[in-house]
């Protein structure tokens, strides 16, 4: 039941409250609307109207009668707007402009320098994005909010990047203020693994409220969601797996100063390195992958020994944390069943059985889509929140 009791902003008609009710996109009829909220039928009328104005909602099929004219039903429109949703990566960028719930309408993936710098990159955003959107027939007018993932610790309350390791010359730099200057629209940036943990969430498990997304590449990351909410912490650095301390380290020297954390021993780097040690031709993640799928053995138990590391600092966090799914991506998941394997192993012998009992260790669903379907649902959330709506009312 929607709060009524919440105050609007000023100007506004509290359309936004009623749409909270509309966004899940069933069909309601302005009676179920009124008995569900409490309002007079005449005010929800009213901010009905609003919403229609606004292109939000649309009328659909009429409900069944019980004599007389058919009551009118009513129900997000997701077509009426669009979002530009960007994964950037340290070496690729992938642009989509998506629908309000999310279905991609257009997607462009391009090689990019992140070390070129922030005006560089996000000036190839904004060209790219508005020449998709003239592809697509869309007036700039029709896009309502950008949502943006970037390699590296984000302020979330400002959009700022917080000195990224990979990034020269984007600390603190004011992304969204930059890129508000050539499209006047919200603009929300996160860290990569946090968008992808929301991009996991809505492609395989809208319904689940407690959920780790864990990134494995060329570092390792955790995106957090509880009680249905991205977690991010203090800081903004919520999930920084990577660099808690492994037993199995023996002074493996870490990019961050510190000796044996799990990145140090378990990223694909360091299993690349592992593997040169032993006389392989791996100079990156992308080697051992290949060579786990060739089924050469040395490449197999390293890649489920890095699992077994990774599963030492999630048993941490399943104490902690408690979560129903972890769900493992990154490009050293392409490795398959072998990391998580040795994930599992780790996480179901060393953890409570209450908290494993129902728990769920998996591969991503969303793959290489994680992130850019996690910076859509960025986008999208805001704009479709109370504030967001009034936001647009007053736009």
């Amino acid at each position: 039941m929607v709060d009524t009791s919440r105050v609007s902003a000023p100007g506004t008609s509290g359309a936004s409250e009623l749409f909270q009710l509309l966004r899940d996109g069933a069909p309601r009829t302005r009676a179920a609307l009124a008995q569900a909220t409490g309002l007079a039928r005449s005010t929800v009328a009213a901010r009905v109207d609003e919403l229609m104005r606004l292109g939000l909602v649309a009328p659909v099929a009429d409900a069944a009668s019980t004599g007389g004219r058919p009551p009118s039903q009513f129900a997000l429109n997701p077509s009426a707007r669009v979002v530009l949703a960007a994964d950037l990566g340290a070496s690729h960028a992938t642009l989509a402009i998506t629908d309000l719930t999310g279905a991609v309408l257009l997607e462009r993936s391009e090689p990019i320098d992140i070390a070129a710098g922030p005006e560089a990159v996000l000036g190839w955003l904004v060209e790219t994005g508005v020449a998709m959107l003239r592809e697509l027939g869309r007036d700039r007018t029709e896009l309502v909010a950008i949502g943006i993932g970037i390699p590296g610790p984000v302020e979330h309350s400002t959009g700022r990047p917080v000195n990224p390791p990979i990034m020269p010359g984007w600390n603190r730099f004011d992304v969204p203020g930059w890129v508000q200057q050539h499209l006047e629209v919200p603009v929300l940036v996160d860290n990569d693994v946090n968008i992808m943990a929301l991009g996991e969430r809505q492609a395989a498990w809208p319904n689940t409220d407690h959920l780790m997304f864990v990134k494995v590449a060329t570092g390792i990351g955790a995106g957090i969601i509880s009680g249905g909410l991205l977690q991010r912490g203090a800081q903004g650095i919520a999930g920084d797996i990577g660099h808690v301390r492994v037993s199995r380290g023996a002074g493996v020297p870490c990019s961050c100063g510190n000796q044996d954390c799990l990145e140090a021993l378990a990223s694909g780097p360091a299993i690349a390195r592992a593997l040169r040690e032993r006389g392989l031709d791996a100079a990156g993640g992308r080697d051992v992958v290949a060579l786990v799928q060739r089924g050469d053995l040395d490449a197999i138990q390293a890649v489920r020994q890095a699992g077994r590391d990774i599963g030492e600092v999630l048993t941490a966090s399943v104490s902690l944390i408690n979560p129903s799914v972890i769900a493992i991506g990154g490009s050293m998941a392409r490795a398959g069943e072998h990391l998580i394997a040795g994930v599992r192993e780790a996480v179901y012998t060393r953890s409570m059985p209450l908290a494993t009992e129902h728990l769920q260790i998996v591969q991503s669903a969303a793959a290489e889509n994680a992130a850019v379907l996690g910076a859509s649902m960025l986008a999208i959330q805001h704009v479709l929140s109370p504030e967001g709506i009034d936001q647009l009312a007053a736009r």
